[in-house]
This record gives C-alpha cells, structure tokens and sequence, in this order.
C-alpha cells in the first residue's frame, strides 16, 4: 500500500489491456508503475479495468462493453480521472472522453503533470512546457477548455492555464521561443561545464526512486532533494567530490522510466548532456524491485538513444537492505524455483557474474552498507581515468590502500 498524507487526492481509475506482447503479470507490473505515477501526481486510483485486445480499438482504444462498464463505473463513484497506461490518439482521447464525461489521460499526459509539478528551475520549467507543447500540438481540438487552471487537478498544469487557443500558429511560435530559450541556456550551461577545468566527471543514472539522490548525499555530503516518490529530483545537481584527496565532479540526474514520453527524451536531452560528457557512470539499480532486470534494460535503451551506453560504467545494486527473496520449503517438490526466489549471492552467480567483479557492486545507500568498498571502487576507476589523461600526475593519487595508509599516517 502507498503511504497517504493528509490531503485530499483525486479518485481515479486505470486501464490497460492485455495483448500478444503484453501478457496479465507484465500488465500488473505496469499498473502498479502507473498506480505509483497517480499517487505522485496527487491521485488515488481506487480500482483498475484491463481488457484482453489483439490491437486497441482505433476509435476508443477499448471495446465498446469495456468503455460501458467503466463509464457505470465513473458516474456510480464520482471519479474524477482516468488514466490510461499506454499512449492515446488525439482522436481516441477525444472520444472517449466524450463516453466518459471526465477528466482523461494516459501515461504521458500524467508524466508530463509530474514533471510540470516537479519543475524548479526556469530552465526545467521552459523543458517541460516545451514537452508538453509539443504533447499537445496534435491534440488542440477540443483539449484546451478543460485544461484551464480554474479547474485544477492532475494533468491541469502548463499551457492550458492561458487562453483557449486553438490557433496552430501561435502553439508552433510558442514552441519555436521555448526551443530558442532552451538553445541560449545550453550556451550558458557549455561554457560552466567548460570553465569546470579538466577533472574527471561521474555521472549517477538508472530508472526514477532507485536511491541515486540518496547515494549523491552520502557520498559528496551533499543536499539533494530525497522523497519517496517518482521524479523527486529533475534539475542536475553537480558536486565536487573528494575521495581520499582525489577530487572529481558527481551529477545527479533526472531519473528515467519504461514507455518514457519521447517529448520528454527530446526537451531534456540538454540535461542528459552531464550523462554525455561523463567519464565515468555509476548505474544505480534498486535491487529490491521484482522488476529491476526490466528497469536496468529501460535505462541501457536510453542510454544508447543518447549515445552514451558504450561509457566505463559501474553497476551499482543499492537496495540491499530492503531485498527480500521468497523461500522454498525443501521438501516443496511443486512450487518451480522463479528469480524471485533468488538470495543475493544466487543473483551474483548469474548474469551479474559476467559483468565483472570490478563492475558490479551491492550496497545500501541508507545504511550505508558496503559504502567504503563502494568509495574505494569508485576512487580506482575515477584514479584510472586521471591519471590515463594526466600521466605525469599519477604519483599525486595513488592506489586507495595506499592513500587510506597515508591518510592514518597523516
């Protein structure tokens, strides 16, 4: 169950259908992201409607007895919203919001809310209003009236806060001034990554609520929002870090999530510029999820659409402490052993064997468990680098054993 504060969430519902290359465990699995997506946003998802469907219904992506039985639904309970967990047409948006009579978004739609929510600075800002411009672009018949701000709720914040403008023209303009601003910050932020001299620059990254913020406060002693919900942190973070008088620059950065809106890919591609320019990346992975092995191939896939998956890169499982494996009684001849029953050290034995001992490592950011193995890790690789690029400095740094026996003597 997710922890509730004392404030008052939108009633919601969620839908997604079962298809050839989505069966029942792997729709389950993302209802319960998408669940954990409302609950960010400010909803509470108070039932879920799946549908088994070769292909979605163009016209209303469901069936015509499915859309009857949720619209029951919305009127007998006063629901508010619902939440598609795939990507809807303009058309099919349309439509069924039509049926239904509410508020209606999908999966994008409620990320691109989070993100507006989220947003601190007026460069994050301008990157997600230019999003969701460019989210809307195709969808301004009939969307702008019930997204103006006096209506207030989930998926209510951004551009629709304005006029009703159904003008294509003034939306391109908007979006042209959004994409220049975006290109005069981006000279800003070069030459700060340029005047930040030659040190070595390691990037944290891996999916949304994994620990990344946590671990950059543990180990650059640093500041960094914390907050158990998706998306707590979305402007980069850089820190000087110092590990055993060898300095180096951490960035923290926004974390990234299965069926990532591709508007949100393109408009933060500026902020992934830290992930692009790093030497050296530490890929955090919240081993405590079932879903982990998904989430380490979501994160690889935008790695590689940003052109940074072939980086030194160390696999860092944070978690730990919260890992929990079912266990099978011995005498149990029926129940078939799943990777879910697997204890850490079943886990290291298998794929996780190949990445190497020198690139894989088990910690918890929270209690600090295996963290001077995961500093001197850390020092080695970032030593490595320095002194491959300076040679002629590599006596100043050397080997951690050494430089934790200098530092007693000292």
């Amino acid at each position: 169950m997710l922890e509730k504060e004392n404030i008052k969430f939108e009633k919601t519902v969620l839908v997604g259908i079962v298809t050839q290359n989505q069966n029942e465990e792997k729709l389950a699995e993302y209802l319960d992201e998408l669940e954990f997506l409302t609950f960010t946003a400010g909803g509470e998802a108070v039932k879920r409607f799946s549908q088994k469907m070769d292909r979605p219904n163009p016209k209303t992506f469901l069936g015509t007895g499915k859309m009857d039985e949720i619209n029951y639904y919305v009127k007998d309970n006063g629901i508010s919203t619902v939440i598609f967990d795939d990507e809807l047409s303009p058309s099919q948006q349309k439509n069924i919001q039509r049926i239904l009579g509410c508020k209606v978004l999908d999966r994008t739609n409620l990320i691109l809310d989070i993100f507006a929510q989220r947003a601190e600075t007026s460069y994050a800002r301008t990157q997600v209003e230019l999003a969701q411009y460019q989210y809307l672009l195709p969808r301004l018949s009939g969307m702008w009236t019930h997204l103006e701000r006096q209506r207030g709720g989930i998926g209510m914040r951004g551009p629709g806060e304005t006029e009703i403008e159904t003008d294509r023209r003034i939306v391109r303009d908007r979006i042209a001034l959004l994409k220049d601003k975006i290109k005069t910050i981006d000279k800003q932020m070069s030459v700060q990554r340029g005047n930040r001299g030659a040190m070595v620059r390691v990037a944290l990254v891996g999916y949304t609520n994994v620990g990344k913020s946590t671990l950059m406060n543990a180990i650059g002693k640093s500041d960094v929002f914390v907050e158990n919900k998706l998306f707590a942190t979305l402007d980069t973070t850089v820190r000087k870090v110092v590990i055993k008088n060898l300095p180096f620059l951490l960035s923290d950065t926004v974390g990234f999530i299965r069926k990532l809106p591709t508007q949100l890919v393109e408009s933060f591609k500026s902020t992934l510029d830290e992930v692009r320019e790093a030497d050296l990346l530490l890929h955090v992975v919240d081993i405590s999820h079932p879903d982990f092995e998904d989430h380490i191939a979501s994160v690889n896939q935008i790695l590689q659409d940003i052109k940074s998956h072939d980086k030194p890169t160390i696999m860092v499982f944070n978690k730990i402490d919260a890992y929990r494996h079912l266990t099978i009684d011995e005498d149990d001849l029926i129940t078939e052993k799943t990777e879910r029953h697997y204890t850490l050290d079943e886990w290291k034995q298998t794929w996780m064997s190949r990445v190497g001992e020198k690139n894989a490592l088990f910690i918890s950011a929270t209690e600090k468990a295996n963290f001077e193995e995961f500093r001197k890790r850390v020092y080695e690789a970032v030593r490595q680098i320095h002194i491959t690029r300076f040679p002629y400095n590599n006596f100043l740094y050397p080997d951690y054993d050494d430089a934790v026996e200098k530092e007693d003597k000292a």
